[in-house]
């Protein structure tokens, strides 16, 4: 997902995605230590994506875009 793609998305939304990826992010940890994740590469790519959802509803509750 892009910042820009992310935009679109309404406020509601975004939250549920927000979770839905925090929720993805506690499994892919719980999976790494047990072993079963072979693409670590995941990891990183889900905080990003949480880290830009943030970014972007931060944005709207200041004001900026």
């Amino acid at each position: 997902m892009t910042a820009v793609e992310l935009r679109t998305h309404p406020e509601d939304e975004l939250q549920q995605m927000l979770n839905d990826l925090k929720d993805e992010l506690f499994g892919l940890k719980f999976q790494q230590i047990l072993g079963q994740l072979e693409d670590t590469t995941v990891l990183k790519k889900t905080r990003k994506d949480i880290a830009r959802i943030k970014t972007i509803l931060r944005e709207r509750e200041l004001g900026i875009r």
